[in-house]
Order: structure tokens, then C-alpha cells, then sequence
């Protein structure tokens, strides 16, 4: 049993004035008193908490230190600066600052309790603000980035499932970019119903098993046998929405509260600026390696996978091939037709030449009408004339340039070998550009001689 204690009125007065709160407990661990201020930080009343063991009120995580400091005091040393977290009545989690010491003639620990939340959420959206702006800069890609963003969040707020879903571009589709479960399964239905509501709707969504009155059905479906609780937010730039957090946690963990969701808020703004200007990023290292037009790579992004090419076909004794390709009579097409037309006719060669090549092999726009192929790992010469004639297939058909107009075209076609035509990137493209003229020369040569009279 334990003994319960009246204070004197004229102290209870005053500590009862007091924004701490005063707290006695008996060496069993339970309250004996507490001050008014213990409504406002625990969320029970005084009377309530009188008879209560401090430790069934103490966060799961932190009750064995709690448990170790309240033992030292008890040994007689003062405790200025203990912090632990408690779970008040409504089962959000408070962060107490405590000052106690032990009262050997009264047999008790004498405390003051000072609720430290708001700071440490402060300190928290601080914390994340500079983690997430250090992960930020030292992120290779967005993949890495959203690695080190759940190492971060994952500090602050428990979760078995952490998600990052973006948006396309037309704001229609997500996709998860970042998918994790951290040892409860996440729900197949769940999660992506969650990011689509929550980005469609563009304003944050926590879930609770009890609290599901609201929802798009398919969503209350899904969370019907939710057994922990679920928080996602929108990732939200000037553009709109581009994506969306989410995490969920497991039965045995705090439910997610109005505070977890203003700090997850905190961490996608700042995740959202850091996509933004990781996406500009490689929009512009892609728009420097890359033709506008075609998408394909450009001059100088086929000159480093040339370069790289040779460096492990000499490495590995292999060989590699070089098909120059040239359009006939384009420049007749952009006279005739326009240049909308002739944009419209070097996509389609692209995307048709595309679709006779190997995922390993290269397809470059050098300018102009001018195509390059670099087919890598070529065991015999006569493989490269193989993919040669399956790109002379697929130009075979008529394109249509819109507008009615459909044009027979053809390509005259340059090949280089290594190292029969040379050991350099510069020997090999000399070669197939010198092959490429000789081929079109021939071409014309032969439409000469067939319009010739017999």
C-alpha cells in the first residue's frame, strides 16, 4: 500500500501556481502528490494520478533508464537535467525535463517537472533541416537521397513502412520512388491508396484504426484492418504537388499525432525543394549530353561511351563496330516540306533505328541528318552487317510526316571495325565517315544509271 501525503495548503497554494509541476513519489514508485500543473503536461488530474506507478506512464523506450536515474537519486544524488518522455492520458507523448532529489526523512523523491515538448520540436524541425539539407548536397541521386531522408525521419518518428511516391508530370499517377518496410509488412492496398488520396487532395491524411469516418471508400476499405496508424503528407512545390510521404506504424507503437504531422510537413518541404533541384540537376546534365530533339545522346556523350568502349575492348581483346549513318536527300525534305517535317522524319529514324539495337549498344545524334551506332561485344565483323541490315528493314516502310505527306526515305551507311580500322576514337569515326560518303556516292551513282535511257 502506498501512503498518500497532504501538503500543507499554503504550499499546495503556491506550487499550484507554478506552469512545472511538483511531483512527491514514495520509494515504491508511486505518486503521492502532484500540482496542479500535472493536468497541463500529464493530462490527468492530481487526483487521478495519485497511486500511480510513474514507471506505467513512462515511454515504453525510455522506462529503463527512467528506472536507473530514479535508483541513483534514491542513492542520494541530485538529478538537475534528466529527460525522459511520458505517454499522457490522450496517448500523444510529452518530453519532461526533470529536477529531483531524495527526501531521506520523508522517504520520498521530490520532483519538478517541466514539459520540454515544444522545444524539442523545435529542435527536431532544426535537426531535420540541416540533416536533410546535408543529405541534400552529399546525395549522388534522388535514390540515395531518399535512403539518407528515411535514416533522418526515422531518428524523429517510429515507422515499420516508410514511402516516397512522386507524381508524373502531368500530376495524374504516382510511383514509388522509395519503397522500405521495416519488419511489419506494409500493406499492398494501403500505401498507394494513402499517397493517391493525399495527393490528390493536396493536404496531409493520418490514420488511426478508430478514426477512418471521411474517407474515399476504397481508402476506408483498406484501412479497415489497419492495426498501428498511418501518416502521409504532399511534397509540395510552386509547381504543385510533386509527391508525397508516407509512413505507417505497427501496433505496439505511439499513435501518430497533430505534432508527428507538422514535423513530417517540415521534412517534405524541405524534401521537395531538394527534388526540385535535384530534377533541375539532371534535366540540365541530361539537356548537355543529349540531343533536344531526339533525346538521343549527343557528340560528346558518344565520345565518352567510345572512349570507354575502346578502353575495355583493348582490356578484354574484344571487339567493337562503328555504323556511320547518314539520311539521303534530307535537305530536299526540309525544302520541301518544311522543317517541322524534317524533325518529325529524324524522330521516327531514331526510334526506329532504336528498335533494332541491344540495350548495351549505343544510338547518338552527331548533328544535322548525321546518326552514329556503337555496337560493343561484336564477336565477328559480319554481326555488325547482320544489325545493318535489320536497320535497313525498319527504314524500309514509308513515313508519315503528317500534314498527308508520306515519304519513301533511305540511309547510306559507313562501318568501322576495331581493330581492323583503327585503335582510337578518332581512326574509327575518320574510317566510318570516309566508308559513309563512299556509300553515298554509290547510292547516287545508281540512281543516275536508273534513270538513264536504255
Amino acid at each position: 500500500m502506498f501512503m498518500e501525503y497532504t501538503v500543507r495548503a499554503p504550499i499546495a497554494n503556491f506550487t499550484d501556481l507554478l506552469l512545472d509541476a511538483v511531483c512527491m513519489v514514495d520509494a515504491g514508485g508511486r505518486f503521492v502528490y502532484v500540482s496542479a500543473a500535472g493536468v497541463n503536461i500529464f493530462g490527468y488530474t492530481p487526483q487521478e494520478m495519485i497511486g500511480m506507478r510513474v514507471v506505467d506512464l513512462v515511454a515504453p523506450a525510455d522506462r529503463e533508464r527512467t528506472l536507473a536515474a530514479a535508483q541513483d537519486i534514491m542513492n542520494g544524488h541530485v538529478h538537475t537535467d534528466f529527460e525522459n518522455r511520458y505517454v499522457r492520458k490522450d496517448g500523444s507523448i510529452v518530453h519532461i525535463m526533470w529536477s529531483a532529489r531524495w527526501s531521506e526523512a520523508d522517504q520520498l523523491r521530490v520532483a519538478v517537472a517541466r514539459d520540454v515538448t515544444a522545444l524539442k520540436q523545435a529542435q527536431a524541425m532544426q535537426s531535420v533541416l540541416y540533416a536533410i539539407s546535408e543529405a541534400a548536397h552529399a546525395s549522388d541521386d534522388l535514390a540515395d537521397l531518399f535512403e539518407r531522408s528515411h535514416a533522418i525521419v526515422h531518428e524523429f518518428l517510429p515507422a515499420c513502412c516508410f514511402a516516397v511516391a512522386l507524381c508524373d508530370t502531368a500530376g495524374q499517377d504516382i510511383e514509388f520512388a522509395y519503397l522500405v518496410d521495416d519488419g511489419a509488412p506494409c500493406d499492398a492496398a494501403l500505401m498507394p491508396l494513402l499517397c493517391e488520396t493525399v495527393a490528390q487532395c493536396a493536404a496531409p491524411l493520418l490514420l488511426a484504426p478508430d478514426a477512418q469516418d471521411g474517407l474515399p471508400a476504397p481508402l476506408r476499405a483498406a484501412a479497415a484492418t489497419l492495426a498501428g496508424g498511418a501518416l502521409a503528407v504532399p511534397m509540395t512545390t510552386t509547381d504543385g504537388v510533386v509527391g508525397v510521404i508516407a509512413l505507417r506504424n505497427g501496433p505496439d507503437d505511439a499513435p501518430y499525432r497533430t505534432q508527428d504531422r507538422d514535423l513530417l510537413m517540415f521534412v517534405a518541404d524541405q524534401l521537395a525543394a531538394a527534388i526540385g533541384r535535384k530534377q533541375l540537376h539532371a534535366q540540365l546534365r541530361f539537356m548537355a549530353l543529349h540531343d533536344e530533339l531526339t533525346r538521343l545522346p549527343n557528340r560528346r556523350l558518344f565520345h565518352d561511351r567510345l572512349d570507354t568502349a575502346l578502353a575495355h575492348a583493348r582490356r578484354q581483346q574484344e571487339r567493337l563496330s562503328l555504323l556511320f549513318i547518314d539520311l539521303n536527300r534530307f535537305k530536299q525534305v526540309n525544302d520541301s516540306f518544311g522543317h517541322a517535317c524534317g524533325d518529325r522524319l529524324l524522330q521516327e529514324v531514331a526510334r526506329r533505328v532504336s528498335g533494332c539495337l541491344r540495350n548495351s549498344d549505343t544510338l547518338a545524334r552527331l548533328g544535322g541528318d548525321e546518326f552514329v551506332v556503337l555496337l560493343e561485344d561484336i564477336v565477328l565483323a559480319a554481326d555488325a552487317g547482320l544489325v545493318l541490315d535489320k536497320i535497313h528493314l525498319a527504314l524500309a516502310a514509308p513515313v508519315d510526316l503528317g500534314d498527308g505527306h508520306r515519304l519513301q526515305i533511305s540511309v547510306s551507311v559507313g562501318v568501322a571495325h576495331y581493330p581492323e580500322h583503327g585503335g582510337n576514337r578518332e581512326e574509327l569515326i575518320a574510317h566510318a565517315d570516309k566508308a559513309m560518303y563512299a556509300a553515298k556516292a554509290a547510292a547516287a551513282l545508281a540512281g543516275s544509271a536508273a534513270h538513264q535511257p536504255a
